[in-house]
């Protein structure tokens, strides 16, 4: 099992609070940060709930 960088590149600010909540339990606060994760199926679909708010890339 790998892990995975995420880094969040656009704002939660108006959005649904599922997402924010997605966000948070990431670990990602502010817009620039990076977090890394092991790539089990739980964390690959919270990264595909927000696809459109972070991006991705092996580590």
């Amino acid at each position: 099992m790998g892990k995975i960088k995420v880094k969040q590149l656009k704002s939660s600010i108006k959005r649904a609070q599922n997402q924010k909540r997605t966000l948070e339990a990431l670990g990602l606060r502010r817009i620039g940060q990076v977090v890394e994760h092991d790539a089990t199926p739980n964390i690959l679909g919270m990264i595909n709930k927000v696809k459109h708010l972070v991006s991705t890339e092996e580590a």
